[in-house]
């Protein structure tokens, strides 16, 4: 399968590590926003055609699909384009900064019938499938779910250190991935949303520290941390506490709540969540089928954040 990677920076790497590691598949084409290092990384990774124009990679011979690495504010318009272009697509997490370019990428989704998937990996990650599974047998209840997403990013730099062209937001990216797993792996949609944020940078123009709690119908917990002013251990970690256990998950890794370690090596194919979800989407195409995450499927994630973002306003 010929697909095209959008995004030079550092997701759009840690794509291309990951469908190396896939068979059957080949980055046709590799659609960047700087002309030096789109070609830097083509040639890193043996990509025959580079552009700095979507549409262009799009065009390319025998191309089915197209995976979204770009800047978030990118993301809806693009999304429209490849699926309009009759290409199936993922677009990396969030598939929107705003509802209304959700709702409108699950409808133009539902006029074109190509597979289109948000890249939640929260739900791919070895970790978050073991407590999945187990929720999903009777086995464990997830009574709160404790979360810190913590960096430390007082300046406009990405995961490799360099500039970023666009500005990372604490709601929209950040808090989506919780807030998607919280439904996820309760079965429930948050049926009350509050959120309250710091002071916003200066020159940033956001907030640099939030703090998020959900509640489902029938009482399940989610209490959300999150911070750019973060001076310590960065990434995020995730506390379930249970009727039947405590549980941490860092990434793609698992403790229970005294530090033992989960063997969560055969859980799936790999122990990369980002190979896991691109597993998913080639998959999906292949088998005709719905992804797990499509943007229907994440729907309900993305009228939170909008109800969240309203609290924000309210208590500024």
């Amino acid at each position: 399968m010929k697909i095209v990677v959008a995004g030079q920076g550092a997701f759009g790497v840690k794509h291309l590590e990951a469908l190396a590691n896939i068979e059957d598949v080949e980055v046709a084409s590799l659609a960047g926003g700087n002309a030096q290092q789109t070609e830097a990384v083509a040639k890193r990774f043996k990509i025959r055609h580079w552009t700095n124009d979507l549409a262009d990679s799009l065009k390319q011979p025998g191309v089915e699909a197209a995976i979204l690495a770009t800047p978030t504010q990118m993301h809806a318009r693009q999304g429209v384009e490849c699926m309009r272009a009759g290409k199936h697509v993922m677009i990396e997490i969030p598939m929107a900064d705003n509802l209304a370019d959700s709702e409108r990428l699950v409808e133009v989704q539902r006029q074109t019938g190509v597979v289109a998937m948000a890249g939640h990996t929260r739900r791919f990650n070895p970790s978050h499938q073991w407590v999945h599974k187990r929720v999903q047998k009777g086995e464990l209840k997830i009574q709160h779910l404790v979360v810190q997403t913590f960096f430390f990013r007082r300046s406009n730099m990405n995961a490799l250190g360099l500039p970023r062209s666009w500005t990372d937001h604490l709601l929209w990216h950040h808090a989506c991935h919780t807030v998607d797993l919280f439904s996820y792996q309760t079965g429930e949609a948050a049926a009350f949303a509050h959120a309250m944020r710091g002071p916003m940078h200066p020159e940033l123009k956001i907030a640099m520290d939030m703090s998020i709690q959900l509640k489902t119908a029938s009482g399940a917990l989610c209490t959300l941390a999150l911070s750019f002013n973060n001076d310590g251990p960065l990434g995020t970690f995730f506390r379930y506490i249970c009727d039947n256990g405590t549980f941490v998950a860092r990434y793609d890794d698992l403790v229970d709540g005294k530090e033992n370690g989960i063997d969560v090596s055969k859980v799936d194919v790999s122990m990369n969540g980002i190979e896991l979800q691109d597993r998913e989407f080639l998959a999906s195409i292949r088998e005709h089928r719905e992804p797990n995450a499509s943007f229907a499927q994440v729907l309900p994630a993305m009228k939170t954040l909008d109800r969240l973002e309203k609290s924000l306003k309210e208590h500024d």
